[in-house]
């Protein structure tokens, strides 16, 4: 490998990817394959060898359903220890403190926290940090796959080179060209902040830093000499690497193992939540259904949630119309069927889901000419009904722009295994409150329950206890996690609901919650003032 191949995309070891996608992918809900009516036998990925997993194999939901009926009827006959818990929550967690000079930190971000939670196996779900070198701010995002974590892992490692190569400017993208060309070194222009489990590919680093060279090489081109527009930059980085992962799969490669990988990618699919933030100003570009959530702080010390993104699903009116408008009026009413597009897919937008951009011909040539384990597929054969006018998906990004304030303490991402289980008031009161050490007590409710005097006290030691455990946790994305999976109905954790759910075994875990992953960045309140009081 080259030097700048090595510089800008790090290398794992070869036993390292096989843990990537090795072991059997279940379906995302988000397909029809896994939705609620058909949930007690979620068809399977089943993998050709040892490496990578294949799509869906209908013929394996009837032995599928059998082990999930022999879980259910087996009796739990244990629970998990408190430290056993932890462990387990534990597992993935990753912080970062961003340093300071001479003493001082002089950036609005003081550092994030950020946590994953298996569902599916392995977990389909990515996550993302980076400082930007060449320009200023940083990049965190998190991106949940569907259809296997083929798309969600790709993506994970390549946009943010996307996105901080569309921030730089005309003079950077030349230095950089021409020290590729002499065979130079050249600086990284991203600094990773990863937890080991985060992996990158060593196999797919040359094609991918192929295609971001030749995405450097048509700006450069282009020449605009105009400043660089972060919304724009973002905008374009989404919609260049989608199409560069079309590409690379009609393409093809020679080397088989890459071959069957990129078609993997393009055939699986996945949401993206991504921030930049630099200084006071604060970009959301969201694709899909994750999530991004600002906490402020008001002035009797409360808390109050301030979405920074929407939801690109059925439950968003604006979308329904969006897709409606960009098809023939004959396919209005089977455009969105039963809350999903084309009666299958629940996001609007994502990356690969090539099944929903191609043309019917190019599908069938591409699956006929590909490796047996994608031809043999039932999944990637299957087109998707009322396909007249594609492309039914895109990636493009809504971008959301913020300018931060003092009383703006931090901001959530996370991926819709979350925002399944807790709404966003709550998830800011919580983090909040874990921030700060400070605990609004709000009086219990029973939601329509008939409580005992008994119960009641009950309630009030767990609450007490709940607080004197707070800083059990050492990372805020885990302290939510904790409130995500163990909360009862009252919305205090309860420790053998927490061990229930997290001692089901793979077959079952899917059933009651989706993959977990979330970053919790905490803002610089001093130097976001110091910005204020300046201008």
């Amino acid at each position: 490998m080259s030097a700048p191949t090595q510089l800008l995309f790090p290398l794992i070891r070869k036993s390292d990817l096989g843990r990537i996608c090795s072991t059997a992918c279940y379906c995302h809900r988000k397909h029809l394959c896994c939705s609620p009516h058909l949930i007690q036998s979620p068809w399977r990925y089943t993998p050709p060898k040892k490496n990578l997993a294949a799509c869906c194999h209908p013929k394996d939901s009837f032995s599928h359903f059998n082990q999930v009926r022999r879980c259910v009827t087996t009796p739990q006959r244990f629970y998990l220890t408190p430290p056993q818990v932890n462990s387990i929550l534990k597992a993935n967690e990753y912080n970062f403190k961003v340093p300071e000079f001479d003493g001082k930190n002089v950036s609005s971000i003081l550092g994030f926290d950020s946590n994953q939670l298996p569902a599916n196996a392995p977990i389909e779900d990515r996550r993302s940090a980076a400082t930007c070198l060449q320009t200023r701010g940083m990049l965190l995002g998190v991106f949940d796959g569907h259809a296997g974590c083929a798309c969600a892992q790709a993506v994970s490692e390549r946009l943010f080179y996307y996105i901080a190569v569309s921030l730089l400017p005309h003079e950077t993208l030349l230095e950089i060209e021409n020290a590729v060309e002499s065979g130079r070194a050249l600086l990284p222009i991203l600094q990773w902040h990863k937890h080991p489990n985060d992996y990158f590919s060593k196999e797919a680093s040359k094609l991918y830093f192929s295609s971001l060279r030749t995405y450097w090489q048509e700006l450069i081109d282009l020449n605009t000499n105009e400043t660089t527009d972060v919304k724009e930059a973002l905008i374009n980085a989404f919609k260049r690497l989608d199409n560069d992962l079309s590409l690379e799969a009609q393409v093809g490669d020679p080397n088989s193992f890459l071959n069957y990988w990129v078609l993997r990618v393009a055939f699986s699919g996945a949401t993206a939540c991504v921030a930049h933030i630099d200084g006071v100003d604060l970009h959301v570009a969201n694709t899909g259904d994750s999530r991004a959530l600002l906490g402020v702080q008001e002035d009797d010390g409360s808390w109050t949630a301030v979405s920074l993104s929407n939801d690109h699903n059925a439950q968003n009116e604006n979308e329904i119309e969006r897709v409606k408008s960009e098809h023939p009026r004959n396919e209005e009413k089977s455009i969105v069927k039963q809350d999903r597009l084309l009666g299958l897919l629940m996001p609007f937008r994502a990356f690969g889901d090539v099944k929903f951009k191609w043309s019917i011909d190019l599908q069938k040539r591409v699956v006929e000419s590909g490796p047996d384990q994608l031809n043999d597929n039932e999944y990637t054969k299957f087109i998707p009904p009322n396909y007249h006018s594609p492309p039914y998906l895109t990636a493009e990004p809504e971008v959301i722009h913020h300018r931060l304030r003092p009383q703006d303490k931090f901001l959530v991402l996370a991926t819709d295994g979350l925002w399944e289980t807790m709404h966003r008031q709550d998830v800011v009161r919580i983090v909040g409150e874990y921030l700060t050490g400070v605990h609004h007590q709000q009086p219990i409710a029973v939601g329509g329950y008939k409580v005992t005097l008994g119960q009641m006290q009950g309630l009030l030691m767990e609450r007490r206890a709940r607080i004197s455990s707070v800083f059990e946790d050492q990372n805020a994305a885990t302290h939510l996690i904790r409130h995500a999976v163990g909360n009862n109905e009252f919305g205090v954790v309860d420790h053998e609901r927490l061990s229930k759910m997290l001692s089901l075994p793979e077959e079952l875990a899917r059933m009651y919650r989706d993959d977990i992953t979330i970053i919790v960045v905490q803002f610089n309140s001093h130097v976001i003032g110091a910005y204020q009081n300046q201008e």
